[in-house]
């Protein structure tokens, strides 16, 4: 299996290094990554981007989408699989997943056909600061079992036959064994909001993480967010937008026009 590894963190950061590390007894992996931190630049591109030989395959001077579109555009990779990440912070709710450099590296893989899995690891706010925190390969050994365990079998029993991606977000590894998995949906709660402080500076606030450190996520069950706070590795079957549907109102709107 040929296995294209990106990310958004930058190239030389421990989450994408223990994937390379993780992957490789199972897989040809190269790396296309940016050569820095492209964090939360959702799908943005560039025109052109500087590419340069990396001991890992290519660090690119550009965004994750630039990634995957260098790495399967222009460079002799054929890969069977993107995998993304693995993240230093979740990208879990729906919100999220079009603002995540992780997940849209992903989805840009999706829309030349390939299958992908996008991998994250939420560090507990109310614990570690993941902000502040210097990342550890054993932080991310729980993201890449799981993501290994799925590129071992999601492709012999059909998995991306029906889904365009994975979207996996791990806890940090327990202190005794392994998390179990779960299948789950993107969360829907949304707790954004902003503050004028009267001159000229609006301040912006994500208030899901204050309710995660509190443990008291109001995610119904079967979500991502909720899954990976009680401490179970979220897998999030997905497709690439953006979906269609019939809609009998806007037709009859249509031709009223």
């Amino acid at each position: 299996m040929r296995i294209l590894l990106t990310n958004d963190d930058g190239i030389d950061e421990v989450g994408l290094r223990t994937l390379y590390e993780r992957l490789s007894p199972i897989a040809d992996v190269t790396a296309v990554a940016p050569a820095d931190d492209q964090s939360a630049v959702g799908r943005q591109l560039s025109t052109d981007v500087a590419l340069t030989e990396h001991e890992l395959g290519y660090a690119v001077e550009g965004t994750p989408a630039d990634c995957v579109i260098a790495g399967l555009g222009a460079l002799d990779i054929d890969p069977d699989l993107v995998v993304s990440g693995c993240n230093h912070g979740a990208n879990l709710g729906a919100y999220v997943l079009g603002r995540s450099g992780t997940v849209s590296a992903a989805v840009e893989a999706a829309f030349f056909d390939v299958p992908a899995i996008a991998a994250s690891v939420y560090f507990p706010v109310g614990g570690i600061d993941f902000k502040n925190v210097s990342p550890d390969p054993v932080h991310f050994e729980e993201a890449a079992r799981a993501v290994r365990y799925l590129i071992e079998h999601a492709s012999n029993v059909g998995v991306f036959e029906t889904a365009d991606y994975l979207n996996v977000n791990a806890p940090l590894p327990p202190e005794e064994g392994t998390a179990p998995m779960e299948i789950t949906r993107p969360s829907h709660v949304y707790e954004m909001d902003a503050e004028h402080d009267g001159n000229g500076t609006v301040t912006i606030h994500d208030r899901i993480w204050e309710l995660m450190a509190s443990g008291s996520v109001p995610d119904p069950e079967g979500s991502d967010r909720r899954a990976v706070l009680e401490g179970r590795v979220s897998v999030s079957p997905l497709t690439a937008p953006h979906t269609t549907t019939e809609h009998e109102a806007l037709s009859g709107l249509a031709e009223a026009y």
